[in-house]
């Protein structure tokens, strides 16, 4: 019977551990950048990850088939002040992993004062509340801060009436 050696054995554990769903165990990472109001790229141990923030949809900027929306450009701009380039993140994944287009999908955690920003982004009316099954572990929540933020006209609520408005 022939034995597999070490090396080998290691280099397989090594790319199967740096496949696409590998993350780092305890979800850190920093921020590379925003591309819209609801996706950013994260450096986690030293790969940058393209995040689907899970739970919340902002209105859209850069989608290949539709045209920007109202509210979108100051969704992004609220998340670009949420968590600046180089900004501690820590990333908490749900029961998908990635969506259609290859992307992680997480809550994401802003390190320096433990900000849910899915949360916030959805409180201040940025956002709103998208639940997607299986993915709902933040569904009440999130639900709650979408119901006070139109309630009290806030951000996309009181500007556009709603989300996916077209620009005026």
């Amino acid at each position: 019977m022939r034995r597999l050696r070490p090396a080998p054995l290691l280099l397989v554990l090594s790319l199967v551990a740096c496949g696409p769903s590998a993350l780092p165990a305890d979800g850190l990472g920093s921020v590379v950048e925003v591309v819209d109001g609801d996706t950013l790229v994260v450096d986690l141990a030293g790969r940058h990850e393209t995040v689907r923030l899970l739970g919340i949809d902002t209105p859209e900027t850069v989608h290949p088939d539709r045209p920007p929306e109202c509210f979108g450009a100051e969704a992004s701009e609220r998340l670009r002040l949420l968590l600046a380039p180089g900004a501690g993140v820590r990333i908490q994944r749900d029961v998908e992993p990635r969506d259609h287009y290859g992307r992680l999908l997480a809550y994401v955690e802003r390190l320096a004062d433990g900000l849910s920003v899915n949360r916030s982004l959805v409180e201040s009316g940025h956002a709103a509340a998208l639940h997607i099954d299986p993915n709902d572990a933040l569904r009440h929540e999130l639900a709650a801060a979408e119901s006070r933020a139109r309630s009290d006209d806030r951000g996309l609520w009181g500007a556009c009436g709603g989300p996916h408005a077209p620009l005026a």
